[in-house]
C-alpha cells in the first residue's frame, strides 16, 4: 500500500510532484524506465522527505509491466502519470519516423489506458494524467504529440464514468521549464523569453506550478472528468 504513485516521477514535473507529496508526509512510489534516474531521484528526495519513498522500474507502454506494477502495489490512493517519450516526435509529419510516433502513442495514450485498465480494484482515490498545451495549439511541428495529448481528455472522460467513484482527471500544462526542452534542438531561453512577454502570467511555468495543480486535483473529491489547464493563459493568445 502506498499513498501515491507517480509514473514518470524520476525527473521534471513528476519529480517535483514527488517532492511536494513527500512534504505532505505521504508515502510515494516513483516509477520510470531508467534505473539510474530512479536511483538518483530517490537519493535526492530522501534528503528532505517527510514520507516514505520507493521506486519501481517499469515501462507503461508494456502491459506486462503495468500489470506487475499494480500487482506489486496492491492498493494505492492516488496515481499520477507524467511519463512521456517525445524523442524524434517533433517536426513535419513527413519527417517524423513512424517508430517515434508509435513511441508517443505507446507512452502518452496506450500507456494511460493500460494504467486505467490495471487500476481497477487497486486505486482507491484518483488517477491524474498529463496532457499539454499543444492539444489545443498545434503548430505544424508537433502533430502526433498534439493528437496524443488531445486524446487523453476523451480517455479521462470515459474512465471517470467507468472507474467511478475513482476520480479521473487531466492536468494540461503550458510551457514548463523542464529538461525535455533540451531534446528539441532549439534556443530554449530565447523561446521562453519571447513567450513570457506574451503570456498573461508573464512567465514560463515551473515544475512546482504543475505539482501544486496535481495536489489540488488529488485533494478535491468533487473534481472528476475534468481537464485542468495550467498554462499561464497560453490558450488565450492569438
Amino acid at each position: 500500500m502506498t499513498d501515491a504513485m507517480i509514473i514518470g516521477g524520476g525527473s521534471g514535473m513528476g519529480l517535483a510532484l514527488a517532492r511536494t507529496l513527500l512534504a505532505e508526509r505521504m508515502d510515494v512510489t516513483i516509477v520510470g524506465r531508467s534505473a539510474d534516474r530512479l536511483a538518483a531521484a530517490k537519493e535526492e528526495l530522501a534528503q528532505a522527505a517527510q514520507g516514505k519513498i520507493s521506486t519501481v522500474r517499469a515501462d507503461i507502454g508494456r502491459e506486462e509491466d503495468v500489470a506487475e506494477l499494480f500487482a506489486w502495489v496492491e492498493r494505492v490512493e492516488h496515481v499520477a502519470v507524467t511519463a512521456a517519450d517525445v524523442t524524434g516526435a517533433y517536426g513535419r509529419i513527413a519527417d517524423v519516423a513512424t517508430a517515434a510516433a508509435e513511441a508517443v502513442v505507446d507512452t502518452k495514450l496506450l500507456g494511460a489506458w493500460l494504467v486505467g485498465k490495471h487500476a481497477v480494484g487497486r486505486v482507491t482515490g484518483s488517477i491524474t494524467y498529463t496532457s499539454g498545451i499543444n492539444a489545443y495549439r498545434p503548430n505544424g511541428a508537433n502533430t502526433i504529440v498534439a493528437a496524443a495529448n488531445g486524446a487523453l481528455a476523451s480517455l479521462a472522460y470515459g474512465l471517470a464514468i467507468e472507474l467511478a467513484p475513482v476520480r479521473v482527471n487531466v492536468i494540461s500544462p503550458g510551457w514548463v521549464d523542464t529538461a525535455i526542452w533540451d531534446q528539441l534542438g532549439m534556443d530554449k531561453q530565447a523561446a521562453f523569453a519571447e513567450l513570457a512577454e506574451r503570456l498573461p502570467a508573464r512567465r514560463i511555468g515551473t515544475p512546482n506550478d504543475i505539482a501544486q495543480a496535481f495536489l489540488s486535483v488529488m485533494r478535491n473529491g468533487f473534481i472528476t472528468g475534468t481537464v485542468l489547464d495550467v498554462d499561464g493563459g497560453h490558450r488565450l493568445l492569438t
